[in-house]
């Protein structure tokens, strides 16, 4: 494979999906990622208009062994690729990109972004992307 090919490494799969602008202070949980067959996973979070002048809005990033990660606990920082602090965004981070990455060895990833003084419009969505698959191709589309 090519040395510049990513289409082919890389399984992007739906965290948090587009939708209608949050108003209130209710957090967006992703999907629940599974990693198997991987090495590694990167939240990519995407901001739209955020129109309230003082909202925050805080990332929470969690694995665990469990598939319904009934196990699960904050990452600690040491496996966090980037930081929970640099992915979390405010009111003044209209239409940007965000990520979060893992190098921890549990096999389940959650992110949870918990808006505060969101009185506004706030839309948001997300993705992961995992990338070092054990066997490339990976699939087009993405399964």
């Amino acid at each position: 494979m090519a040395s510049r090919d990513l289409f082919n490494n890389i399984n992007p799969k739906l965290a948090i999906a587009p939708a209608a602008a949050a108003t209130d202070n209710t957090p967006w949980v992703s999907a629940i990622l599974d990693t198997e067959g991987y090495e590694s996973a990167t939240l990519v979070i995407v901001t739209g208009s955020l129109a309230d002048a003082d909202a925050t809005f805080t990332v929470l990033f969690e694995d665990g062994a469990q598939a319904n990660l009934s196990d699960h606990a904050e990452v600690a920082t040491s496996l966090q690729l980037g930081s929970e602090a640099a992915a979390s965004f405010n009111f003044g981070n209209d239409s940007q990109c965000f990520k979060i990455g893992y190098h921890g060895g549990k096999r389940y990833l959650r992110a949870t972004i918990t808006p505060a003084n969101n009185a506004g419009n706030a839309f948001v969505a997300a993705i992961w992307v995992l990338g070092h698959p054990h066997h490339a191709p990976t699939a087009n589309p993405p399964n």
